[in-house]
């Protein structure tokens, strides 16, 4: 079916549609063989609360911004390519229903489909390009990945050193290996992530320590699925501001 529709007129004038809904400040979609799958809105779990986000899925990329206008304009957009994309099921809790984890190794986070169907249909068709796109290169799936961040309402007080009360003038910061919330003093060291970034990025003391002596796979092992516990947000708490995980913090 998706082999079919490559090359079809139907699909090339959808992902025209896309490439104009994002305008000049969008990366060019349309590449031979690349079909458009699919597409919604899904709220994404961002550092300060959940948002609702346009998401596209093809069968190579997923690609997703923020709503301007519906179906008409949408800009940050943001380019996944599947191949290094893997995905988990979150349990349900309180408001934060039918989600599930999109974790890469440059960045991982938590999104929520509006019922239990639309969640089944876009993981099983993230699957399935996945799948097939390994099954065509020869590659393993992806083995790592960035971590999931903790929003910023789970953590009134550092998740380290349990002592530092977050307050308009003591900020919080997010360790980019863990994804815990952190304090300055506790996350004053920089390490390089080259799947991260091509500068050093900050990191809390406990992680630092474990890289510095090679232990890389229990900074991430340490913690809890922070979607396993309590998200205070509610779905309805939704904007189209800016990604708060993309900034310096």
């Amino acid at each position: 079916m998706v082999d079919r529709l490559a090359n079809s007129e139907a699909n090339t004038r959808r992902i025209s549609i896309v490439e104009n809904c994002f305008g000049a400040a969008g990366q060019p979609l349309t590449i031979p063989g690349r079909v458009l799958i699919g597409e919604g809105v899904l709220t994404k779990l961002c550092r300060k609360k959940p948002k609702a986000r346009q998401f596209f899925l093809f069968n190579d990329i997923l690609v997703y911004g923020n709503i301007v206008i519906q179906k008409k304009k949408y800009n940050k957009q943001h380019i996944i390519p599947l191949e290094n994309v893997t995905i988990d099921s979150i349990q349900d809790e309180g408001d934060l229903r039918n989600g599930w984890l999109i974790k890469t190794p440059t960045k991982s986070f938590a999104v929520y489909a509006a019922t239990a169907t639309e969640k089944s249909e876009w993981m099983n068709h993230i699957n399935k390009c996945v799948s097939d796109l390994l099954s065509k290169s020869g590659k393993s799936p992806s083995s790592e990945h960035a971590a999931v961040w903790v929003p910023d309402s789970e953590a009134a007080v550092c998740m380290r050193c349990q002592k530092a009360k977050f307050t308009p003038v003591n900020r919080r910061h997010h360790c980019r290996k863990c994804g815990f919330v952190v304090c300055g003093p506790c996350s004053e060291k920089r390490f390089l992530l080259p799947s991260q970034s091509s500068k050093p990025v900050r990191i809390c003391d406990f992680c630092y320590q474990l890289l510095a002596t090679g232990e890389v796979a229990a900074c991430q092992a340490s913690r809890s699925d922070s979607y396993s516990h309590s998200p205070k947000s509610s779905l309805n708490d939704v904007s189209d501001e800016d990604d708060d995980e993309d900034s310096s913090d």
